[in-house]
């Protein structure tokens, strides 16, 4: 469940992450075809929180300075170690893919660090990417760190829901390819989520916390490289822990 306000604000943050300038009230409720008062109402209460200022008379809105602020010591709370997008950018440049770091949320995994492939067909991703705990290899590499009964509990939470034809649609299907992956050492996904997608990861737990690492491409480019992919990964996240 989706809450509209907390979603509109967050979507206003986005919004001006990508146009790179200030906005007018107009513009704002042009481009999210959303009422004119409402919106008015919505940045009002953000320009008196300190969140938004206008850089010049009538030029419109744009972001302060707060949620850098905020977000930076947020962050400093339980940062990721350095040698963790060390880790994911040399994976990348040696693959050639599109690798990230997930960690849970719920019944989804969240990509909490990425780097993107230069490759012009790509796995598209950027931080704060979810995707469905039990149908993606990521989110396979966190389910392998929690107990019986904690699966047990997300399970009742899950809508299994049939995205491709390869899907986990019971806990039962999920359980097998949980075993699986034990068995072959790394988790493997082929367009169980997104069409034409493939990813290879391995859990990547740093102190208590449930990460996982994945490399992430097209099918055609991962399909038979998977086993020689999880063997690079297995070896980069074993020398960059250990620096």
């Amino acid at each position: 469940m989706i809450v509209r306000q907390a979603a509109n604000v967050l979507e206003i943050l986005e919004y001006f992450a990508r146009v790179k300038k200030p906005a007018t009230l107009a513009e704002i409720a042009d481009h999210f075809g959303w009422p004119r008062s409402s919106t008015f109402n919505l940045l009002t209460t953000l320009a008196e929180k300190g969140y938004l200022y206008e850089p010049r008379p009538r030029a419109g809105y744009y972001p302060t300075p707060r949620w850098l602020v905020l977000a930076r010591e947020v962050a400093e709370v339980e940062p990721l170690p350095g040698w963790t997008h060390a880790l994911i950018a040399a994976l990348s440049t040696e693959t050639g893919e599109t690798v990230a770091i997930a960690a849970p949320a719920g019944v989804m995994a969240v990509f909490i660090d990425v780097v993107e492939s230069a490759a012009a067909i790509r796995y598209f991703a950027k931080v704060g990417h979810r995707v469905p705990i039990h149908a993606t290899s990521s989110g396979r590499a966190l389910l392998l760190q929690y107990s019986k009964d904690e699966r047990d509990s997300l399970y009742r939470k899950i809508e299994f829901k049939q995205y491709n034809h390869s899907t986990p649609i019971s806990i039962e299907a999920v359980e097998a390819e949980l075993r699986k992956s034990v068995e072959r050492g790394y988790c493997q996904s082929f367009a169980d989520y997104s069409r034409d997608l493939a990813g290879v990861a391995v859990p990547l737990p740093v102190g208590e916390r449930r990460l996982s690492v994945v490399v992430a491409g097209p099918e055609y480019r991962i399909g038979d490289k998977t086993a020689a992919i999880a063997v690079t990964l297995q070896q980069f996240v074993e020398r960059f822990r250990a620096v």
